[in-house]
């Protein structure tokens, strides 16, 4: 279980520049993550996901966020995300529940 508070402050550092996470955002480069956590992958309304994504037919759940932000590109291969990912377990446990938190 991470701790949420550090988690946004690690959202803030790691995926603000492409991401918001506000009830209604707006898309920035990558979809918003408002309610992300038990959501289908490529879902997010009003957002061009690429065709890798929507192939992948996944539920964003804690295991699914784990491996995803460990290393994107090895679990969406040809995915447009630039971001290498977190490597620190302890970070993406706090970064998946601050995204628990957004509902």
């Amino acid at each position: 279980m991470g701790n949420a508070e550090n988690g946004k402050s690690l959202f803030m550092k790691y995926c603000s520049t492409c991401h918001t996470f506000d009830k209604d955002g707006k898309h920035k480069i990558g979809p918003n993550l408002f309610g992300v956590v038990g959501r289908s992958c490529a879902t997010k309304p009003g957002f061009s996901y690429t065709e890798h994504m929507k192939k992948k037919a996944c539920t964003w759940d804690e295991d699914t966020l784990n491996i995803y932000l460990e290393n994107p590109k090895k679990f969406v291969p040809g995915t447009k995300m630039v971001f290498g990912g977190i490597k620190k377990s302890e970070e993406r446990a706090d970064l998946i529940a601050f995204l628990k938190t957004l509902k």
